[in-house]
């Protein structure tokens, strides 16, 4: 059953398998439930690019210098819609990563200054505030997150932990998060975030790697965050680091883009804190230049200084940048406009999720307001039961008298140490590739391990149900042997 609105486009082919095969071009065997690390993208905006490539190879330096140009002002155009701000607002970078990297590593910091992140932030971008912290004076400070949570509780940590910094004499500078999280895949409370960051007079930092083409994002203007990047191919869930108001969004990942196309928006009135690219490349300017503006960039009529400070950043191969365009064209001619996707890649990832628990025996991660599940992900709790090392049969009998403390079973083949959780959920997440021909990661969160599943256009629920036998079976092989395949 489609679950979609009645008012949204038809699709010219029908979302699921039909679409798989006519317009994606995955192996036979293979099936990605796992659209959430690395994206896909249809035949039709391959084709493009290696067109693009090819007309580039054709004549290098007439494209490069004056075709190429015009193509990202179309692109950034197209994106901007999507987001509901400005063109000269935005500009394409390789990945969120180097967006965050370029916002953290731009701002000044004195003294006392601290970045603010939660612990599910996305590892590479922890490692970044790490690396800040010991070339600046800049300190950090984390905020624990151990989900399911309600939204409510994670706005108050926030401003709890803001106020903390305060009484210690520190001031919280900028505060990075997520759209989307990466582990577990749920919906942050960003919005709101936002406007608490408003409100205590903080720099927000959003890290929308899972945002553009995966939620609704044109009220982002209004919202008004400091900073926002997202990919539009969402390449780099390095999920083993995943553990602990400028945006970046990665248009590769849910956008249809092919891999290493980001966009980073910056609004006008931060645009000045943005004094270089990362690598520094043509658009830089010292404050000494004569030609600068105030804040060192270049002043020049009928340019953008930002946009300029991005336009050429070294040699590279900007053929996704310019793919924006078809990839819409794709997702409005074929798949029936942005919503129509939404609605379905939601619907597929919590009515497969709710499928693969009923097999397992378990539940899916949610909260009370059901706010976690608002995206195209769903977490599926796996019958793996962790224990302490000094967990004794003595706790498994007071466990009987208090119920919830601890639920394990009496047979000791089924206690999994906590210690050896980490290894068993990559062993298992590696046995879905090399046994399956899929990937489900699978990681601990909170003293449990998770499944993280994708939702997209190209499956429908006999995927996610094979997918859930299949983890009943490694779970099943993981309580005999541990991770000693």
């Amino acid at each position: 059953m489609d679950p979609r609105s009645e008012d949204v486009l038809e699709t010219v082919v029908p979302f699921g398998r039909a679409m798989r095969n006519e317009h994606f071009n995955f192996d036979k065997a293979y099936t990605n439930l796992n659209h959430g690390s690395f994206g896909a993208f249809p035949t039709s905006v391959r084709d493009y690019q290696r067109k693009i490539q090819d007309l580039t190879e054709s004549r290098p330096d007439p494209y490069l210098r004056y075709t190429m140009p015009e193509l990202l002002g179309n692109s950034r155009a197209a994106v901007a819609s999507l987001l509901g701000v400005p063109v000269d607002e935005v500009v394409f970078v390789p990945n969120a990563t180097t967006a965050v990297n370029t916002v953290l590593r731009n701002l000044f910091y004195g003294k006392g200054d601290v970045i603010l992140y939660f612990s599910t932030a996305y590892g590479a971008c922890e490692k970044t505030v790490d690396y800040v912290c010991e070339t600046t004076p800049a300190e950090s400070a984390c905020i624990l997150l151990e989900y399911p949570l309600e939204d409510q509780e994670i706005v108050e940590k926030f401003r709890d932990m803001v106020n903390e910094t305060r009484q210690d004499g520190r001031k919280v500078k900028v505060a990075m998060f997520d759209t989307v999280l990466t582990f577990p895949g749920v919906r942050m409370p960003w919005e709101a975030l936002v406007q608490a960051c408003k409100e205590l007079s903080i720099l927000s930092l959003i890290d929308g790697a899972h945002g553009i083409g995966h939620i609704e994002l044109t009220d982002l203007g209004k919202v008004g965050p400091d900073f926002f990047a997202s990919n539009c191919y969402k390449p780099e869930d390095t999920l083993e680091y995943a553990s602990r108001g400028n945006r970046v969004t990665n248009l590769s990942r849910w956008l249809y883009v092919p891999r290493g196309c980001a966009v980073f928006h910056v609004p006008a009135r931060n645009q000045h804190l943005i004094r270089t690219s990362l690598p520094t490349s043509w658009g830089f300017r010292s404050r000494s230049d004569p030609m600068a503006t105030a804040s060192g960039q270049l002043s020049t009529v009928g340019s953008n200084p930002f946009v300029e400070l991005f336009n050429k950043v070294a040699t590279v191969d900007a053929t996704p940048y310019v793919c924006v365009p078809e990839a819409l064209k794709f997702r409005n001619n074929i798949c029936g406009g942005e919503r129509s996707i939404r609605e379905y890649c939601k619907y597929i990832a919590q009515a497969g999720a709710s499928l693969m628990a009923q097999i397992l025996g378990t539940e899916m991660m949610s909260n009370g307001a059901k706010t976690l599940q608002n995206c195209c992900f769903a977490n599926v709790r796996l019958p793996l039961t962790l224990v302490s090392r000094n967990f004794s049969r003595d706790q498994h009998a007071k466990s009987a008298i208090q119920p919830g403390i601890m639920d394990v079973q009496i047979d000791s083949e089924e206690y999994i140490s906590i210690d050896e959780a980490p290894k068993l959920a990559k062993w298992i997440t590696q046995r879905t590739i090399e046994d399956f021909d899929t990937m489900v990661p699978t990681m601990v969160h909170a003293g449990v391990i998770w499944a993280r599943l994708s939702g997209q256009i190209y499956l429908e629920l006999k995927d996610f149900e094979r997918a859930g036998y299949m983890l009943k079976e490694l779970c099943e092989r993981a309580r005999r042997r541990g991770s000693r395949e």
